[in-house]
């Protein structure tokens, strides 16, 4: 009949597939690529503020 979904359908709820090979899974993988730069961003600004707190930058500079 027509309209009436059969199992054997791609729209009988199509899950979609985990990727097969490498290739399919490095595309996937580089979907989070925008996410793991901030992340790597943040955690370098966090590093370099950390380290820095100590360095009193209005101190005055010894003079040879």
């Amino acid at each position: 009949p027509a309209g009436q979904v059969t199992p054997g359908s791609p729209a009988a709820g199509a899950v979609a597939a985990p990727p097969r090979g490498i290739r399919a899974w490095l595309r996937s993988a580089f979907r989070f690529e925008p996410c793991c730069v901030n992340l790597g961003l943040f955690a370098a600004g966090v590093w370099v503020a950390r380290n820095l707190t100590d360095i009193d930058l209005m101190a005055p500079q010894p003079v040879p």
